[in-house]
């Protein structure tokens, strides 16, 4: 599963974990992954990988376009019950998912 994500600067995606190993592409922009150990900074043209069951969350220190690959697909996404990201509603700025 493919997700190209559009996050404005200051975007937070809160603390989370999911079974699926992710891959995230930042093709324009900069993302801080904050892990229970240690936080990465992924510019553009950059990949990360984050096994699956790994704490993470995220913050766009710039607008940022990202390309998000799960494996396997997230299931919480297709059927909407991913409440961490929901749950926020208009308090915080979230990512939006397009395309």
């Amino acid at each position: 599963m493919m997700a190209r994500l559009l996050l404005k600067k200051g975007c937070l995606v809160p603390l989370h974990h999911h079974h699926n190993e992710q891959v995230s592409y930042v093709v324009d922009g900069a993302l801080k992954f904050t892990f229970p150990d240690k936080e990465v900074v992924v510019n553009s043209g950059e990949v990360l990988v984050i096994p699956p069951n790994v704490p993470h969350k995220v913050e766009a220190l710039v607008d940022t376009l990202d390309f998000d690959i799960f494996s396997p697909p997230r299931t919480d996404w297709i059927n909407k019950s991913d409440q961490y990201l929901r749950e926020a509603g208009g308090k915080a700025k979230t990512p939006r998912q397009v395309g």
